[in-house]
Order: structure tokens, then sequence, then C-alpha cells
């Protein structure tokens, strides 16, 4: 006997218990092909609905001076207003209108009338005084940031766009400053 016929044989044996075995696990293999067939429509459905969930970002405006905090959430192009709050609107005394518990306030709202217009991610524009004023923003800033982001938007970008001068524009009170 050659070692081709040998090979031929062993070839042989293995189809032959292959198709007894085939035949044996064939009503088994059909149960397990239909729960199968029936967890891909689950996850092909899942995938699905993933896909028609769809991105919205907008942009939120954040004006901190010492005086008071605004947050408005506009969309991607800043024409179109989605909510607006400031920082005067949820607290009764002038004095604590620049306070970050005023900031969180106005976040706060602006963030859930936000998400009922399907707002999911938010890039950030924090803006201070600017020109001759204050270059930092005040103290409601950060904590209108912290709220937004505790909101559950995906927050893009946090850019500063303070306007600042590249010329030096004059102070108010005139040529000899301001007489107490």
């Amino acid at each position: 006997m050659s070692e081709t016929e040998t090979v031929v044989e062993k070839e042989e044996g293995v189809k032959s218990t292959l198709e007894e075995t085939s035949s044996k696990t064939a009503t088994e293999s059909k149960t397990a092909t239909e729960s199968e067939t029936v967890a891909e429509s689950e996850i092909v459905t899942k995938a699905e609905t993933k896909k028609e969930i769809k991105e919205k970002w907008g942009i939120a405006h954040i004006y901190s001076s010492f005086n008071n905090t605004i947050v408005h959430i506009t969309d991607l192009t800043g024409g179109e207003t989605v909510a607006i709050s400031s920082g005067g609107c949820h607290v009764n005394a002038d004095r604590y209108e620049s306070s970050p518990f005023a900031a969180m306030k106005a976040a706060k709202a602006v963030v859930e009338s936000a998400t009922t217009k399907a707002f999911t991610g938010l890039h950030i524009k924090v803006r201070a005084v600017g020109g001759v004023g204050s270059r930092v923003p005040g103290p409601g800033a950060q904590a209108a940031i912290r709220t937004i982001a505790r909101g559950g938007f995906r927050i893009g970008r946090i850019d500063d766009v303070t306007p600042i001068p590249h010329d030096t524009t004059r102070k108010k009170g005139g040529k000899r400053g301001r007489r107490v």
C-alpha cells in the first residue's frame, strides 16, 4: 500500500463520520439557526434605531460679567435662538445676578429647553466684557459650563470670544479722568 492510498482511505473515513454526526444534529441545528436569526434580527433593529438618532449640534454663548451672566443657545449658524436665560431671572437681589448659583439656574433652564428640542451636542463660546473693560470672565462662567456638561450634552469646543481691541480704545471719563 502506497502513501496516496492510505491518505484517500483516511479522507473517506472522515467524510463518513461527518455525515453521521451532521444527520444527528440536523434537528438540533434547525432550532439553533432559528434562534440565531431571531437574535440577528434584534441586532439589526437595534442598529437601525441608533442610525435614526441624528446628532444635533448647537452653540452655547455664555456672557459673564461681574454684574450678570447670560446663557444663550443657538443653532450652528447662530441665527436662530433655541433658548436664553440670565442670572437676573433666577435671583431676587441685584448683587446675586453674577453669582455661580444664578448662572447654574440660568444654564439649567436653558439645558432643559434645549433637550426638549433634541439637541445632543454643544460648542461653547465664553465671553467677558472685553474692550476697555475686564478681559476675565465673571464668576458665573465656570458654573454655567459645568451645568451644561452635566446636562447630558456632548461638548465640542470651548472658545474664548472676548473682544480685545488691537489698537487702544479710550476709557470713559474724559481727558482728566473721573472726578470724584
